[in-house]
């Protein structure tokens, strides 16, 4: 049986926020919520995360993450100071009273952590049947990290911190990754006699390794995995590490990025073949595009699904859905549930929000629909706007199948109007139309004939 422990006490005060460190945001996701899918291939029976700085934020966040769904649900573990890793650990003893297991231990600010690299360590944990295991990695630049030595057969030997290395000491490039699997009985026993003997008066895991022997030490095949985040230039190297994974792999399943360094994709959107991404193009959230559409340039696509074969171009997508064969853009921007059928195009400087549009049904241009419903075949003219808003309350509009609307026409909230209508140009429309009929809502012109503006000039004689 396994055990996990996140350590995801720490303030981060590098991080100069408010927010809890591992609440961080990192590509869609938490970089506590990274740690935590990293352990998708290892199906522990228990998972505990040490909470302490706005410990109840933490555990908010988490528990109405999608990860929380999963089953074993997390529990939460209070270190109310924050006095090392091993102080950490020890809060676990009464929530693993009866445990018999393992426990790995992960740092809820290392979230590039692979769920394959897991699976491997633990694995070879497991069948060395050592009381302790520990993941190192070999950093092009060690400098700052204590060295680990081992022997032939990877087992430890020691931990040398980097201003107690010898100068052939630092030529070993292998560090410590702060992750650790302990057999639970063998580590209960010596975490209560950990002490806090050090500059810091806090208590390190690494104390406990040194009491439980022999001790595997297991490397990383890519050091970048391991690596923390402690401040926002470490965040945001954490971001190009994970766009690059992300980038490669979609590339690699035939997805076409056209200048991969100007495009984003968060970790949970979905690709399907034959999408092109053009540059300057972001993907958030829960976004799926179909086979063969073509994002961008400069769009931003976030928790939307776009079907096949659709073509957005210089504009902004947000929790909206858009079906098959339609072109959106340029300049056009979908916000708050908007629904859009099949053979649309939606055009320049068009706004929906709220909207509903059926099948082959245009909106070209310099037009807003808000809390709105059309039918089929419908065709809004140039400058036509929904006036959904009274003041106090948003209203409706319905348009029936193949309606039609003239340029710069008005429909006043809430509106009917009912099929096979047409408005004429320059319409203010205030109550519900009837099917099949023309529109025409509009003041007769005025005309005065010899009249022109006075001159400056004219109208002071005129005064005098």
């Amino acid at each position: 049986m396994l055990a996990v422990a996140i350590l995801a006490a720490g303030k981060g005060t590098r991080m100069r926020s408010d927010l809890p460190k591992v609440l961080h945001q990192l590509g869609g996701k938490s970089l506590a919520e990274w740690v935590l899918d990293s352990l998708d291939e290892v199906n522990p029976v228990r998972r505990l995360v040490i909470v302490g700085y706005r410990g109840e934020m933490v555990q908010a966040s988490l528990a109405q993450s999608p990860t929380n769904s999963l089953t074993p649900a997390l529990e939460f573990v209070t270190q109310a100071e924050q006095l090392g890793t091993g102080h950490a650990v020890q809060q676990v003893l009464p929530y693993l009273k009866d445990f018999e297991g393992d426990l790995l231990v992960l740092n809820g600010d290392v979230p590039l952590l692979r769920a394959t690299t897991i699976k491997r360590f633990l694995e070879t944990h497991q069948a060395s049947g050592n009381p302790a295991s520990i993941l190192t990695a070999h950093l092009p630049d060690p400098k700052g990290y204590g060295r680990v030595f081992c022997d032939s057969q990877n087992l430890l030997q020691q931990i040398v911190e980097d201003r107690d290395c010898t100068a052939a000491q630092k030529q070993n490039r292998r560090i410590n990754a702060g992750v650790y699997c302990f057999n639970w009985k063998a580590l209960a026993e010596v975490l209560p006699n950990l002490k806090a003997e050090n500059d810091q008066k806090e208590y390190y895991l690494t104390d406990a390794v040194n009491f439980l022997q022999p001790v595997n030490v297991v490397d990383v095949g890519d050091y970048q995995e391991i690596l923390g985040v402690n401040d926002r230039k470490q965040l945001a190297n954490a971001y190009r590490i994970l766009q690059e994974r992300i980038k490669d792999d979609w590339m690699q399943q035939g997805i076409t990025l056209i200048d991969p360094d100007s495009i984003t994709i968060d970790d949970t959107v979905q690709l399907e073949a034959d999408v092109i991404i053009e540059p300057q193009t972001h993907l958030r959230g829960k976004t799926l595009i179909q086979a063969g559409s073509r994002i961008g340039p400069g769009s931003l696509i976030e928790n939307s699904q776009i079907g096949k074969n659709v073509t957005v171009l210089y504009s902004v997508v947000s929790n909206s859905s858009v079906a098959d064969n339609c072109q959106i853009g340029p300049y056009t921007h979908f916000r708050g549930n908007v629904a859009v059928g099949t053979q649309c195009r939606i055009g320049n400087f068009v706004e929906l929000k709220n909207t509903t549009l059926g099948d082959r049904t245009n909106v070209a241009h310099l037009s807003y629909l808000g809390d709105t419903t059309a039918g089929d075949r419908v065709n809004i003219g140039a400058g036509t706007i929904m006036a959904n808003y009274d003041g106090v309350k948003k209203h409706r509009t319905t348009l029936g199948d193949r309606v039609k609307t003239g340029a710069n026409s008005v429909l006043v909230a809430p509106i009917t109007i009912g099929s096979d209508v047409t408005i004429a140009a320059g319409s203010t429309v205030t109550e519900n139309i009837p099917e099949d009929c023309l529109v025409i809502a509009r003041a007769r012109p005025v005309i005065k004939p010899g009249w022109r503006l006075k001159s400056a000039e004219a109208e002071s004689q005129t005064n005098k």
